[in-house]
């Protein structure tokens, strides 16, 4: 008797150890259960941040570099120098001719002024000449009447003929200088007009070689860590050359990429929790700010068309970008590119 009452608890061992098996595994069916109608998660996640690279705007040997690999640059900062020897002679050569340019203009205005006098002696001419002409006419017309009566003689008739068809002639000579004087005053007037827009046009040259000269200094365009350098003092670059890029300290964000099917409830505002491989151990909260305009698979090289061959239907991602709240410290260990874990907890 006492052998077998000794043998029923053993048998009750096993249904309880089941039943609390049963009961734990039902109970987190339940909590996950419960987690995902309330958050989405992806561990399809990297961190990203804004990447400026640094091209070269003129080819040159290069000078002077100085930074250092993964140092940290402000904006504004001068970086790289190039050889700017021929730039700089560029502007000297674009200086000279604006120089003159505006020498000519003096010289076509002065030109001007003269042609302007010599219209003016001209018509000055023609006003003495048609005087001359009316005396001409008035003796002419009084010796004609008087040679009719025979009160003067021939040789002063003949002299008084002469002389109407000398100022006659005389105004005739006048009147076309005067054309041509007029002429020359309008050519005049165009050439000081041209040389103006020469002036116009030197001046846009030396702007030009001075922003060539500029390009010649290379300056960072955001302040942040300077990486992937590709340059060595001494090196010959050629225009479009990457030199490095500077990585933004403006704060790095997360793309997740959720599947559309998760995308139902979610909207921008949303809080999300980022945890990342790195830092196993950090909760870092985030926002999310913005969706792509169109899954990663639009904006990939060959984008899919479903209208050739077969079609088989594949779940597509769409691109989220998350805002991260992290004190400097945090900000600062965190690198473009790595992995993350993200879930999103809905509304």
């Amino acid at each position: 008797m006492e052998a077998t009452e000794q043998k029923k608890p053993k048998k009750k061992a096993p249904l309880i150890i089941l039943s609390l098996v049963i009961m734990s595994a039902a109970a987190f069916g339940i909590s996950k259960y419960v987690y995902s109608l309330h958050h989405e998660d992806t561990d399809d996640a990297q961190l990203d941040a804004d990447i400026s690279p640094v091209l070269s705007r003129v080819s040159g040997y290069v000078n002077e570099i100085r930074f250092e690999e993964n140092q940290h640059v402000n904006k504004g900062d001068t970086l790289v120098k190039l050889d700017d020897r021929d730039l700089y002679i560029k502007v000297q050569q674009a200086q000279a001719a604006l120089d003159n340019a505006l020498a000519n203009v003096s010289v076509a205005k002065a030109n001007s002024g003269t042609s302007q006098a010599n219209v003016a002696t001209a018509s000055s001419n023609v006003e003495a000449a048609k005087v001359r002409v009316w005396k001409a006419n008035q003796d002419f017309e009084r010796y004609q009447s008087l040679i009719n009566d025979k009160a003067v003689t021939q040789q002063q008739f003949d002299a008084a003929k002469a002389e109407k068809l000398s100022a006659d002639a005389q105004l005739e000579s006048v009147v076309k200088q005067e054309s041509a004087a007029s002429m020359q005053g309008q050519a005049s007037s165009q050439q000081v007009t041209v040389a103006q827009s020469m002036i116009a046009q030197r001046q846009a040259d030396l702007d030009f070689a001075k922003l060539q000269w500029s390009y010649a200094t290379i300056i960072s365009p955001a302040t942040g860590l300077v990486s992937k350098k590709s340059i060595q003092a001494g090196q010959y670059v050629n225009a479009g050359t990457p030199l490095f890029s500077v990585v933004s300290d403006n704060g790095v964000y997360v793309i997740a990429n959720f599947k559309e099917t998760q995308l139902e409830k979610m909207k921008t505002g949303l809080p999300v929790e980022v945890k990342v491989d790195a830092f196993p151990s950090q909760k870092i909260e985030g926002t999310v700010y913005s969706f792509s305009a169109a899954t990663g698979a639009k904006f990939s090289l060959l984008p899919p068309d479903n209208a050739t061959g077969n079609y088989v239907k594949v779940i597509q991602r769409i691109p989220i970008k998350i805002k991260l709240n992290v004190d400097k410290e945090m900000a600062s260990a965190l690198r473009p590119g790595m992995s993350v874990k993200v879930s999103v907890k809905l509304d």
